[in-house]
C-alpha cells in the first residue's frame, strides 16, 4: 500500500457522457471514490486537466497566441478544481485548492510545505493550474508535483483498463500488459496514455505511473493499496 498518492485526472473525464462541461453526478460518484482512499490512510493530491472546457493547444490560432492559449485552459483547470473540491468536502472529505495561477479569491497558491501539510493533516489537496506556465501539459505537471510533494506513485487514470500491445478498439487481438519499461513507453509511438514530456520525466527521476481505468467502482482504492491493476510504467 503507498502512503501518498497523486491523481491525475482529465478534464474529458469530469464532463462523464456529456461530452463537455462538467457533469455533477460523475464528480459527485468521483468524490466518493476518493474518500474511500483517504478513508484507508493514504494521503491524495489530485491534478486535474481542463480538456472539457477548452484545450490549449488545439484552441490556439485565428489570431489567439499559443501561451495565451494554454493560460485559458489553465483557467479551465480552476473551474473543474473548484468543482472537486466543493464536491470532495459535501462528501464529508476535507479538501483543499491551490493553484499555480495566482487566483487569490478562489484558490491558496501551491506552496509546497503548506500542501504536505494538508495532506499530513487528512486533507486532499487539488492542484489546478497546471504548472503555471504555457507549453507544458498538466500530465507532466502532475509528475512534476508528484515529485515535488514526495509521491510513491502516480495513478493516471483513463477511459481504458490499461495499455495495450496496439489500439484495442482497432485490434480485437491487442493484449493487456501488465507492465511496461518508461523505454518502451517513450519510444512506442502507440502508446498514448501520457505526453512523452511527461513520461521522460517520470522515468529520469523513477516515478512510477500506474495506468487504470476511472470509471469502476474500487479502482482507485485498489491501485492506491498496490494491488495488480492497469499497467505499471517503470
Amino acid at each position: 500500500m503507498y502512503k501518498r498518492i497523486l491523481l491525475k485526472i482529465s478534464g474529458e473525464q469530469l464532463a462523464g457522457n456529456d461530452g463537455s462541461g462538467i457533469n455533477p453526478e460523475f464528480v459527485g460518484w468521483l468524490a466518493g471514490e476518493v474518500k474511500k482512499v483517504t478513508e484507508s490512510g493514504i494521503q491524495v493530491v489530485i491534478v486535474v486537466g481542463g480538456g472539457n472546457f477548452l484545450r490549449g493547444a488545439s484552441f490556439a490560432g485565428h489570431g489567439i497566441e499559443r501561451a495565451t492559449a494554454d493560460y485559458m485552459g489553465m483557467l479551465a483547470t480552476m473551474m473543474n478544481g473548484l468543482a472537486l473540491m466543493d464536491m470532495i468536502e459535501h462528501h464529508g472529505q476535507p479538501a483543499r485548492l491551490q493553484s499555480n495561477v495566482q487566483i487569490n479569491e478562489v484558490a491558496e497558491p501551491f506552496i509546497r510545505r503548506r500542501a504536505i501539510r494538508h495532506m499530513e493533516k487528512g486533507r486532499v489537496v487539488i492542484i489546478a493550474g497546471g504548472l503555471g506556465k504555457p507549453f507544458v501539459t498538466t500530465d507532466t505537471a502532475a509528475v512534476s508535483v508528484a515529485l515535488e510533494l514526495d509521491c510513491e506513485v502516480i495513478l493516471k487514470a483513463t477511459k481504458v483498463d490499461g495499455i495495450y500491445d496496439k489500439d484495442p478498439a482497432k485490434h480485437d487481438d491487442a493484449t493487456k500488459l501488465d507492465s511496461v519499461s518508461f523505454q518502451e513507453s517513450v519510444q512506442n509511438g502507440a502508446i498514448k496514455v501520457m505526453d512523452k514530456a511527461a513520461l521522460g520525466l517520470a522515468m529520469e527521476q523513477g516515478m512510477p505511473v500506474i495506468v487504470f481505468d476511472l470509471a469502476t467502482d474500487g479502482n482507485i482504492l485498489r491501485a492506491a493499496q498496490g494491488d495488480q491493476i492497469g499497467t505499471k510504467v517503470s
